[in-house]
């Protein structure tokens, strides 16, 4: 089983961190030990901003059980200011009011409920600004 603290130590999740290449530059999210672009393995740790640009997203009308109570929602791709694109759902909104190019921010909001225990799983989700 995972443990909500196994969760909590996981700085990516919680913080954004990612890993910045000594050798290129290039920002891989989450961290990677091998640099996909240089294949270096010398990295400085970085803070990505949680402000980005939706790229594309899709409704999702019929979910999981774990989900199907929150439908109809977005899940979109953003990408941040500093060129890191990741997935997200984005909340409060209607869905029908989306479109391509608009500012979002992450924000950190409860994913779901786990298990039969009932333990909260936390992350970031997008919320237009």
């Amino acid at each position: 089983m995972i443990t909500a603290r196994y969760h909590r130590e996981i700085p990516q999740r919680y913080r954004l961190e990612a890993a910045k290449c000594s050798s290129c530059g290039e920002i891989s999210f989450p961290p990677r030990i091998v640099c996909a672009k240089c294949k270096a393995k010398t990295f400085e740790k970085v803070t990505l901003s949680d402000v980005g640009t939706l790229q594309t997203f899709t409704i999702i009308r019929v979910a999981s059980d774990k989900f199907s109570k929150e439908t109809p929602f977005a899940i979109g791709i953003i990408e941040l200011e500093n060129g890191v694109k990741l997935t997200a759902q984005i909340a409060d909104v209607e869905p029908e009011e989306l479109t391509v190019g608009k500012k979002v921010r992450l924000t950190f909001r409860k994913i779901q409920e786990d298990g039969k225990a009932g333990i909260l799983c936390y992350g970031y989700k997008a919320v237009v600004i």
